[in-house]
């Protein structure tokens, strides 16, 4: 029987099992009190330990990590993951309870479903499948899920490089990818790297009646003028040598650009605008949302903003930026770049605050890992799957990928575009789900090979 054939004769099964890991309320950013949170761990170490792995709970100064292994062989492919969710707030914006999972015209709706217990749930059941079919691994498969990914991975770094030698592995499944506008499995070679900074600026000690508001120095447009030098009216970025820091995309990498099907009406309309910013498309908007830094503002905040008149000039204003990074660009020498760049301008008095940051990651878009998934999604089916050469997003893979040297592969695809990651109602399509949990059965397989 086809491994498409089985996961379809399984479903009930499959979906209970994934239905009982999204009732767990694993959010990291609150305070394990009821010890609900360790309780999720454990029960995914039992899940890997039902699966024929060798699994244990590795401490770390926040949450645990789970962490096992099966098989032997020469090679050793190394699964990441992450149990923990995003708090479910605003809880009035769900249309069912966020910890209660429910199924809607063939949506599966929960917290964290999409992000990222569905794609850790596949993973193992597709194991279990595997060695239903074949029998012991070939390969090594390490399963390396942590508990932090949602609260910005805080203690993963010195996890990782104390614990190197466990982690060594051929090649490295990060966390899934997504489907594109029209359904076709995404695959991602790298991440971009962060810098989170806060800005402040103070004007008088306390809030003033605004009949100063000629005199009295406002912070609220002393931080526009300061933020209009880091981006120009065109909506080019004009930070002082942040692109000098840049490394220029390989051939390899444009060419993949090339071939990437990019529906923008349809991402318009999802996002219910009229068009992109600085009105870029096609392929020039590609290479922009996926090969250049951002200088992107997060929120901004000062004085009154309540309901009727409150007239005031404001003591204090912040905003926070999240500058997106490439590949040559590190979160350190940017927040350097920014302070030098103002202090240029005579902006001396805004306060730069860095917040935390991330390095860009990146894999050979023909590197053998991310052949491999190709082809896996071929077995299935799926002859349209398309190579990202990185996304746009950030996180902790730097740490896989650059510090430990392992080729880093995004796959799976179990959400999609409308999936909600990290709003309410998020959801993933039931058939989605099931199409990935075979699709990391023939992945297995091919790396085996």
């Amino acid at each position: 029987m086809d491994v498409r054939e089985r996961v379809n004769a399984n479903k009930d099964t499959l979906l209970e099992e994934l239905t009982e890991f999204l009732r767990m309320p694993s959010i990291s950013a609150e305070p394990d009190d009821s010890g609900e949170f360790r309780a999720c761990a454990e029960w995914v170490k039992n899940k890997l330990e039902e699966a024929g792995a060798r699994a244990k709970i590795l401490e770390t100064e926040g949450h645990p990590v789970v962490y096992a292994e099966i098989g032997s062989g020469d090679k050793t492919l190394l699964s990441y993951g992450h149990y923990d969710v995003q708090p479910p707030d605003p809880l009035e914006l769900w249309n069912s309870d966020p910890f209660e999972p429910t199924i809607k015209d063939g949506h599966l709706f929960a917290r964290g479903v999409a992000d990222d217990k569905g794609d850790v749930m596949a993973r193992i059941q597709a194991l279990r499948f595997f060695i239903e079919e074949h029998g012991e691994l070939p390969f090594k498969l390490k399963f390396f899920i942590e508990g932090e990914e949602e609260v910005g991975s805080p203690n993963l770094a010195p996890f990782a490089r104390r614990n190197a030698e466990l982690l060594a592995a051929d090649a490295c499944l990060w966390e899934g990818s997504m489907r594109d506008e029209t359904g076709r499995p995404e695959i991602c070679c790298g991440t971009k790297g962060m810098a989170y900074v806060e800005l402040r600026t103070k004007g008088p000690s306390h809030d003033l009646h605004s009949m100063f508001g000629g005199i009295a120095p406002n912070p609220v447009w002393r931080l526009i003028q300061a933020l209009r030098t880091i981006k120009n009216e065109s909506g080019e970025i004009t930070l002082d040598s942040l692109h000098e820091l840049a490394d220029e995309p390989s051939e390899k990498d444009l060419e993949a650009i090339k071939n990437i099907p990019f529906d923008e009406s349809s991402l318009k309309r999802s996002w219910g605008v009229e068009s992109f910013d600085r009105n870029l498309s096609g392929e020039e908007a590609l290479r922009e949302y996926l090969l250049r830094p951002t200088a992107n503002i997060a929120g901004i905040q000062s004085g009154y903003t309540g309901p009727g008149s409150k007239t005031i000039v404001p003591s204090e204003a912040f905003v926070k930026m999240d500058f997106r990074l490439v590949s040559g660009q590190s979160p350190e020498p940017v927040v350097e770049l920014i302070r030098d760049h103002l202090d240029k301008r005579g902006f001396t008095d805004v306060e730069v605050i860095d917040l935390h940051g991330v390095e860009a990651a990146k894999t050979p878009v023909d590197s053998p890992i991310v052949e491999t998934a190709v082809a896996a999604w071929r077995d299935v089916g799926r002859n349209e799957a398309t190579v990202y050469p990185t996304i746009g997003g950030s996180g902790p893979t730097s740490l896989i990928a650059t510090e430990l040297g392992i080729p880093t592969v995004m796959t799976g695809s179990v959400a999609n575009m409308n999936s909600r990651i990290h709003s309410p109602n998020e959801s993933i399509k039931l058939d989605d789900y099931f199409e990935t949990v075979a699709y990391f059965t023939r992945l297995f397989e091919r790396f085996g090979k």
